[in-house]
């Protein structure tokens, strides 16, 4: 499929994250994470006249992409926020519930090769990675701040990165000599930490890592799900695209939460917890990108997506 977003950035398992995502054709649905728009668009292309699309980014640069892409278009309403503050947005617009949400996690291939972000180690430029430059909090700040020990629990816990206290060490060695302000630098630190073999893995864990410590995703994604969960009317659809494997486990834990209808301990004689099943999990298996997307787009590579529909209140 030709990219419709200006090279902004090419929408992963496109096809595969609507036909999950759309129920009513005439439903309200939120793209919480819009990037380059590319999943709206096709799903404006699937639902009728009357619906609505609440389109979510926190990034200033994909707003204003967006504002071109969608500026004749009177179904679709864009949010410059986090999605994590949902529901605040849809009494805003007085919307009660929704039919259905995407979130596409991660970072867009825009953020990735804009060098001023500051997201890759590819490109030299500031040590930023804010998702949202209303933040005032930047890599570089963390690396300047934080301690040998919370740098090191960072990488491991965020990247799983196992030579994590070595490269602590090394980065707070460094900083003594002089500020580390840019990727680069940043990049060249972690070079003499590591093995030439295992090199450009380590550097995309750490910058991994560094990225969800700038912008708190982990905790983001779990009131975010909570609070997409609580949105939707029953019958509705919540569909997630995941990058690594810790926003991935923490979305198959939600749904299987949600999905079982008793959580007592397996020697119980007799349910006593009361619980209900609120939620019919529509991908027993998570779904992966094939070859002939992947080779169009290789950072679909690593995409997993999960889909679930809300069956109780």
């Amino acid at each position: 499929m030709q990219d419709e977003t200006g090279g902004y950035h090419i929408p992963v398992l496109l096809e595969t994250a609507i036909e999950y995502l759309v129920g009513d054709a005439d439903g309200v649905y939120v793209d919480g994470t819009l990037g380059g728009g590319g999943h709206s668009l096709r799903l404006l292309e699937r639902v009728g006249d009357q619906a609505r699309v609440l389109g979510f980014d926190q990034d200033a640069d994909a707003i204003a992409h967006a504002q071109q892409l969608f500026q004749d278009e009177r179904r679709m309403t864009l949010v410059h926020s986090n999605v994590v503050h949902l529901s605040d947005a849809l009494t805003q617009h007085d919307i009660p519930m929704i039919d259905g949400i995407l979130l596409d996690l991660g970072v867009s291939s825009h953020q990735i090769d804009v060098p001023e972000r500051g997201f890759s180690f590819r490109h030299d430029g500031p040590l930023d990675m804010r998702m949202d430059h209303r933040h005032s909090v930047s890599a570089a700040d963390i690396i300047a701040r934080e301690s040998e020990e919370e740098l090191a629990r960072i990488f491991f816990t965020y990247g799983e990165e196992r030579h994590s206290r070595r490269i602590a060490r090394a980065i707070v060695h460094a900083r003594e000599e002089q500020p580390i302000t840019t990727t680069g630098a940043l990049a060249d630190i972690i070079a003499t930490a590591t093995s030439p073999a295992h090199r450009k893995k380590t550097l995309a864990r750490i910058f991994q890592a560094l990225r969800i410590a700038v912008n708190d995703e982990l905790r983001v994604l779990e009131e975010t799900l909570d609070h997409a969960f609580a949105a939707l009317k029953i019958g509705g659809r919540l569909v997630v695209i995941s990058y690594h494997s810790l926003e991935d486990r923490l979305v198959k834990r939600f749904m299987r939460y949600e999905a079982a209808p008793c959580i007592c301990p397996p020697q119980a004689p007799v349910c006593t917890c009361g619980k209900t099943a609120r939620m019919k999990i529509l991908s027993s298996k998570h779904r992966e990108a094939d070859e002939s997307e992947i080779r169009r787009n290789p950072r679909a590579r690593s995409a997993r997506l999960r889909a679930g529909e809300k069956i109780h209140a």
